[in-house]
């Protein structure tokens, strides 16, 4: 049963942009905390940035503040992830994630109960 679409991945170059949206059911939406992670061939999932409920916190890794944006829309139960100033170690399959933790921003993984199926994003050099 699939519980998130995923959109927006795509082959781009350094440089360039991408606008990942996330869909969910109000179930699975209102509530919740929403985060994104990526996993790269080989490597861990690892946390790329998370809204709390209302939208009013958020957070990035490292390696993305400055670069990317996370935002929410809570009307239409979907979540938003801008990605600018791509670079190749930016390739990865990047997932959606709903969280119980919704006041917060929680970064690691365990702390997401709902996952998406991922979609891919191919940076070149």
């Amino acid at each position: 049963q699939v519980q998130f679409v995923e959109s927006g991945g795509g082959l781009v170059q350094t440089g360039s942009s991408l606008r990942l949206s996330c869909s969910t059911s109000k179930l699975l939406f209102d509530g919740y905390a929403m985060g994104w992670f990526r996993q790269a061939p080989g490597k861990e999932r690892e946390f790329v940035a998370s809204i709390s409920g209302s939208g009013g916190l958020v957070d990035f890794a490292g390696s993305v503040k400055g670069r990317f944006t996370i935002s929410r829309d809570n009307a239409k139960n979907m979540v938003f992830l801008q990605m600018n100033s791509l670079k190749p170690e930016d390739t990865a399959v990047y997932y959606c994630a709903a969280s119980g933790m919704w006041r917060e921003t929680p970064t690691r993984s365990v702390d997401y109960e709902h996952w998406g199926q991922g979609t891919q994003v191919t940076v070149s050099p």
